[in-house]
């Protein structure tokens, strides 16, 4: 399987709603928004235009099978912070997509300054918690009940987070580049 990665563009909105809603549901539910409804991806990308968002996709054979997205506030007291999102194709998963995206996002994080980076998912999805421990990131806080399906059920949400210097310092004591 071999995929390319770009950027989220306007023309792709079509695209991005039709994988969106290949997803399990369970899959969206660390996301605010529902990103299967064509006004939600109108905002995302009006917020990719405005500068608080940065989106990659990844494609195989014109269609999407992955996305990352690099979500800030430069106007918030908590400026120097990314929030980190990433949706992966279930028939794609565990062989590196996931991790190909994330080290674009990184590259985009150092970009714009960002000292730290956070990432939700319910607390369930231990493969994407394996994903995001093996970048660095690490586990801060759990949220219990904090989202609810449409069946009803409540899921704790996990944030991870990445804290650019000290992963920085590890790899320096360990010469890890």
């Amino acid at each position: 399987m071999s995929h390319a990665i770009r950027r989220f563009r306007p023309q792709d909105a079509e695209a991005m709603i039709a994988f969106a809603r290949s997803l399990p549901e369970h899959d969206l539910l660390f996301l605010s928004r529902d990103v299967r409804e064509p006004r939600v991806v109108a905002a995302w990308l009006k917020a990719i235009e405005e500068g608080e968002i940065d989106s990659l996709i990844a494609e195989d054979g014109g269609q999407i099978v992955a996305t990352a997205a690099l979500v800030r506030d430069p106007l918030s007291w908590s400026a120097h912070v990314g929030e980190v999102r990433l949706l992966v194709a279930p028939g794609r998963r565990g062989a590196g997509l996931g991790s190909d995206l994330l080290q674009g996002i990184f590259m985009i994080a150092k970009e714009r300054g960002l000292s730290k980076l956070v990432a939700r998912m319910t607390v369930d999805q231990t493969g994407s918690i394996a994903l995001f421990e093996g970048v660095g990131f690490r586990a801060e806080a759990m949220l219990k009940d904090q989202v609810r399906g449409t069946d009803g059920r409540s899921h704790d949400v996990a944030i991870l987070s990445y804290d650019a210097a000290r992963v920085a310092a590890l790899h320096a004591a360990t010469g890890i580049e």
